[in-house]
């Protein structure tokens, strides 16, 4: 009883913040401003930070299945609160459908990202030491051959140095995660104002989603502090933002219909305020007939 209380008091919390309309208005312009000024972080953080390796857990297990972990608990989430409201399998399908779009998305953008770096970029084999001791030449920067003919990924296999255009998929990731995280769970703040049913495992999975949220946005300022890669992640983080505003606030205001699964809670919280009018309006006629 008392978990259950903390429970309801840290999701109620939660999902006042997340279904705020200033929070989503200005929840892309913080994003955005991380990507700016996040770089400039590296100026004050230790290097030796277990952060500061790319082997630490939480790049391993977290970032590297990203688009999985998001869709695993957002996914679960929007279909145990459709199912919960109208009990239909097909909106929770076509609600579902939203994670199927940015999913393509993000896959589209995967294989335009390889094909750009594949055609501007080049592979570079380092000078054996042997050359290095014969030539005399111990600088800094060892000299390099150039390998043409070759992709990043069999370059980086090899063992081999790749240099090219690069757009960070990491900051194009997490930025479109965390936008997708926010719309997808801002209509648990009007759904329980509406009276919906809210039992613990529906608050526990909003929780979960919460959290997700708050690692993304954690992660997202380590790869700025630690690892920064400027432009290339502002131009990520750019494209994850684009998707965003392309999706939820262009598409999917067309409305529900046969091409376009339409925004979160579009024939949820409607269905659920309509219900709530219909009981009202039976109780004054039963009122009226009685007297």
């Amino acid at each position: 009883m008392f978990l259950n209380s903390i429970l309801v008091v840290i999701t109620d919390l939660a999902a006042g913040l997340l279904g705020n309309a200033s929070f989503r208005r200005h929840f892309h312009l913080l994003l955005s401003s991380l990507l700016l000024f996040g770089p400039l972080l590296s100026l004050w953080v230790s290097h030796y930070s277990v952060f500061a390796k790319r082997t630490h857990f939480l790049y391993r297990v977290f970032l590297r299945s990203g688009w999985g972990w998001t869709c695993i608990f957002v996914g679960s989430f929007v279909f145990v609160l459709s199912f919960s409201v109208r009990r239909s399998l097909t909106l929770s399908l076509r609600h579902l459908s939203r994670l199927a779009v940015a999913g393509g998305l993000w896959l589209g953008f995967r294989k335009l990202l390889c094909l750009l770096e594949n055609a501007t970029g080049s592979c570079y084999e380092p000078l054996s030491s042997t050359l290095e001791l014969a030539s005399g030449t111990n600088g800094d920067q060892p000299l390099l051959l150039l390998r043409e003919g070759e992709t990043k990924e069999a370059c980086v296999r090899s063992g081999m140095l790749w240099r090219g255009y690069e757009v960070s998929e990491d900051a194009l990731l997490l930025c479109l995660c965390c936008l997708l995280l926010a719309e997808e769970t801002a209509v648990f703040g009007p759904y329980l104002s509406l009276g919906g049913p809210s039992e613990a495992p529906l608050r526990i999975l909003f929780l979960f989603c919460v959290l997700l949220l708050s690692l993304w946005v954690f992660l997202l300022l380590c790869l700025l502090a630690y690892f920064p890669q400027f432009p290339t992640q502002l131009l990520g983080g750019a494209l994850g933002c684009l998707s965003w505003r392309a999706l939820y606030q262009g598409w999917y205001r067309h409305g529900p219909s046969w091409y376009c699964p339409g925004r979160p809670g579009v024939g949820l919280l409607s269905t659920q305020s309509k219900q709530e009018e219909t009981s009202e309006t039976l109780c004054e006629s039963n009122a009226k007939e009685i007297n």
